[in-house]
Order: structure tokens, then C-alpha cells, then sequence
């Protein structure tokens, strides 16, 4: 059964640092590109940031540049984001997903598939 684990998630300060962990199982992230999206209160979902896992080509949508770091353990079959410098517009239901290989080729980060994991809350308060 193919499943992908998301955690991490929490309360923080506006300043403060979360890692959030992927875990995939029943199938090898290497090969895959793999996703982070996040929806707020109201708002629509955003793609934040992918990775393709056999190369390492990496995506980041604008507001999170220079703050968040992606990363894939292909050894552990897993998938990192960590988030520094946080702030309260980063508040979100995070969700890791299986996404586009041609997408993070071409400069955009959007899902692809139906693999999807089950979202962590990150709320990063003023």
C-alpha cells in the first residue's frame, strides 16, 4: 500500500524553525518528484516547494525563498522541509504530495498523482 507519512507540524513564533518529514512507503521516492502544498484558512492551495528526487532539482515558490530548504533522504525514503525564519503568513495545513518531474523541470511545483499525505498544521504566531 502506497502511503505518504507527513509530520512535524506545530506552534512557533514568528522567527522560529519547524522540519517537516515525508515518510513514503510502498514505493521509492527516488525517481519521483515530491511536494510540498499548503492551504490556509480561506485561502486556495499553494505549491511551496519540490524536489526531484534521482537529480536533487529543487522548486520554491517566491515567499518562501531563502527561508525554507527541501530536501530528499533517499536512503530513508523521505522527504525534508525545513523551515526557518518563520512567519505568520506561513500559517497552513501542510500537505506532501507526489508532484510534476516535467513541472520542477520547467520552474513550477504542482502535484501529480493521487498520492497524497495527510497534512500537518503549522501555525506560526505574532
Amino acid at each position: 500500500e502506497v502511503q505518504l507519512q507527513a509530520s512535524g507540524g506545530g506552534l512557533v513564533q514568528t522567527g522560529g524553525s519547524l522540519r517537516l518529514s515525508c515518510a513514503a512507503s510502498g514505493f521509492t521516492v527516488n525517481g519521483y518528484a515530491i511536494g510540498w502544498f499548503r492551504q490556509a484558512p480561506g485561502k486556495g492551495r499553494e505549491g511551496v516547494s519540490c524536489v526531484e528526487s534521482g537529480d536533487g532539482s529543487t522548486i520554491y515558490t517566491d515567499s518562501v525563498k531563502g527561508r525554507f530548504t527541501i530536501a530528499s533522504d533517499n536512503a530513508k525514503n523521505t522527504v525534508y522541509l525545513q523551515m526557518n525564519n518563520l512567519k505568520p503568513g506561513d500559517t497552513a495545513v501542510y500537505y506532501c504530495a507526489t508532484a510534476s518531474k516535467k513541472g520542477v523541470q520547467d520552474g513550477t511545483c504542482f502535484p501529480h498523482g493521487n498520492w497524497w499525505g495527510q497534512g500537518t498544521l503549522v501555525t506560526v504566531s505574532s
